[in-house]
């Protein structure tokens, strides 16, 4: 097993196009990045505690590589927004890929260069590939919330305008 950890915005969002993959084996809602030890959703909240909302992934890479979790992470979020997603703003909120060795740091500079020349935004790709730090998980209520609060869950993603990004851009 090995571990991918993705900041794209309110982590709700981002658990859902991930868990039911072969080859994934958990998707966890956490924090990471901040130097605050143990942080709160109250305290990541404020956007100053350093800690984005992220991801983090354990999947078998014989069958789900890395660069295919890549591929979805990109088409979740807006990469050249760097004051937060969607209708979430602010540093918590910011993109980034964390990578865990030098291979997934190359194969994500790689997938970074390629959409950056790919042309499919005009402005420039901000998020940034950072290497990981302790990951925090969030409180029990935010694990799955797509599936314990469903219709909240839908109606909060349908008003970020995340769903009207996506089919603009990479349907």
């Amino acid at each position: 097993m090995e571990k991918a950890t993705f900041a794209g915005g309110c982590f709700w969002c981002m658990v859902k196009p991930f868990v039911e993959w072969d080859g994934i084996h958990k998707v966890t809602s956490g924090y990471m990045g901040g130097t605050l030890k143990n942080p709160t959703y109250e305290q990541v909240k404020t956007g100053e505690s350093g800690h984005l909302e992220v991801v983090e992934i354990e999947f078998d890479p014989s069958v789900f590589p890395y660069d295919k979790l890549l591929e979805i992470f990109w088409m979740q979020i807006d990469p050249t927004d760097d004051g937060g997603q969607f209708h979430d703003r602010g540093e918590q909120y910011k993109t980034a890929i964390f990578y865990y060795n030098e291979d997934q740091k190359l194969i994500a500079e790689k997938s970074k260069k390629n959409l950056a020349e790919s042309n499919r935004f005009n402005k420039p790709i901000v998020t940034e590939i950072l290497k990981a730090s302790e990951f925090y998980p969030a409180e029990d209520y935010h694990q799955d919330y797509y599936k314990k609060e469903a219709e909240h869950y839908q109606e909060d993603r349908k008003r970020s305008g995340r769903d009207e990004f996506i089919q603009n851009h990479w349907e």
